[in-house]
């Protein structure tokens, strides 16, 4: 379990191949190591979400400088959004030194709203971008959970690694950050999108692949690597493709990494799901998400029953339910068990039946501690209480299979944006990480 609030680990970037004289960087690999920020909840084991914390409650982050001179930012990063920003009001924010201060920047440049950028580059918006007061260009974000942010667009420079050609990125000055926990929220100064849209970060900088490995703990929280990823004692990966749709739909996110999920499996069953249910109806609906901006793993209501009600089944005799008709951790997880130490310290959650997503080409086993998530700060008698990792997507208000990090530790996860494609391989991110270079 995570015991202290920030589990940090020092920002090692390196270069592995020479410095490339265009403002790409498809020639470059650079390392960047993760951070964890865990947050607390209340005696429920609820925490309202917002994305800015990855829904509910670790967030991972990476430690970039922007500016002239340079200002050192933290950065959520998220798979599942498009527009990078950081907050630049000091105003709203109750600790400054987590806001981005554009007027101490002599290469900060807002974005006029006539500019093609504003136009055109922002039609992936779920709310068009509109020309404020000062005829700049303003972005509004609005996420599932009900939280926002939003600002005006700018470039500004994005200092990366060792690299002397630092490029220009258009990026979103957040004066109005709205989410469920404003000082857990202002301890990031902000989101570092890494979708598939023009205004992403991996788009503007033009790498053709990137991957992470995501250890789950606090020594070694993992990495995220920019650039290509062939190495000689990498496990080969396996494959899946990414699934596009070109015609606009209004539940289908033309932009995030959509892969196609084939089944499910509980300790080798395969799971009575007719195949029609996993994949995007006419609305766009059932489309299934990888989001590093999410913490576990949703499925739609029919499907999530049906894998809520074997795993139940197959844990019958050995774990005893939580029977409290009123309690549904974080509004969307509504399977729990009481487990005492004794238990865990005997390695009850080793014995769990495992879970597979299976994909096109590939799959991720989920065994072990992932399956279950202690709630904190709540016990009955002499137990604790621990919930099944996979929710309900209905309950989420969601139209979507969303696939979390948490279920994502120790996989190195590439997303080949050059060949559409994912790949996934089981590894031990603590060792991957020291091949690189990175010490815990």
């Amino acid at each position: 379990m995570h015991h202290p609030l920030f589990s940090l680990l020092l920002l090692i970037l390196f270069i592995r191949t020479n410095q490339c004289s265009s403002s790409s960087y498809s020639s470059q690999t650079l390392v960047l190591p993760l951070k964890t920020r865990i947050t607390p909840m209340d005696n429920s084991g609820h925490r309202p979400t917002d994305k800015l914390h990855f829904h509910h409650n670790v967030t991972l982050t990476v430690t970039l400088t922007v500016g002239t001179p340079p200002q050192n930012i933290s950065m959520v990063i998220d798979t599942g959004s498009e527009l990078s920003w950081l907050r630049c009001n000091r105003t709203s924010n109750p600790n400054p030194a987590n806001n981005f201060d554009p007027t101490l920047s002599s290469s900060y440049s807002p974005i006029p709203c006539s500019s093609p950028t504003c136009r055109t580059r922002t039609r992936d918006f779920l709310i068009p971008a509109s020309c404020d007061s000062d005829k700049l260009c303003h972005a509004t974000l609005s996420y599932a959970d009900a939280s926002s942010s939003e600002g005006n667009l700018a470039a500004e420079v994005f200092h990366i690694g060792n690299s002397t050609n630092n490029s220009s990125l258009i990026f979103g000055c957040m004066g109005s950050v709205s989410g469920s926990d404003p000082e857990e929220d202002s301890k990031t100064t902000g989101l570092l999108g890494m979708n598939r849209g023009s205004l992403s970060f991996i788009s503007q900088m033009g790498f053709p692949k990137f991957s992470y490995c995501i250890s789950g703990t606090d020594d070694f929280p993992g990495f995220l690597l920019l650039g290509d990823s062939n190495f000689t004692w990498l496990t080969p990966l396996n494959y899946t493709p990414l699934i596009r749709i070109s015609t606009p739909l209004p539940y289908f996110d033309r932009v995030a990494y959509t892969v196609q999920l084939t089944g499910i499996k509980v300790n080798g069953k395969l799971l009575p799901i007719p195949k029609s249910v996993l994949v995007p109806d006419h609305t766009g609906a059932g489309q299934t998400m990888v989001d590093s901006g999410t913490q576990f793993t949703f499925l739609l209501g029919p499907v999530y029953t049906a894998l809520r009600t074997e795993f139940l089944n197959q844990t019958n005799g050995t774990l005893t339910v939580y029977d409290e008709p009123d309690f549904v951790f974080q509004g969307t997880m509504d399977l729990c068990y009481l487990i005492s130490p004794v238990r865990i310290r005997t390695g009850i959650l080793h014995r769990l039946p495992s879970v597979s997503l299976v994909f096109e080409g590939a799959e991720i086993a989920v065994s072990g501690e992932p399956l279950l998530y202690r709630v904190p700060h709540l016990t009955v008698v002499n137990d604790s209480v621990y919930c099944f990792t996979f929710g309900n997507s209905d309950l989420m208000g969601i139209e979507a299979y969303v696939i979390g990090h948490h279920h994502q530790q120790n996989m190195w996860i590439e997303f080949d944006l050059q060949r559409s494609r994912i790949g996934l391989a089981p590894v031990q991110c603590d060792v991957s990480g020291q091949r690189l270079g990175i010490e815990s």
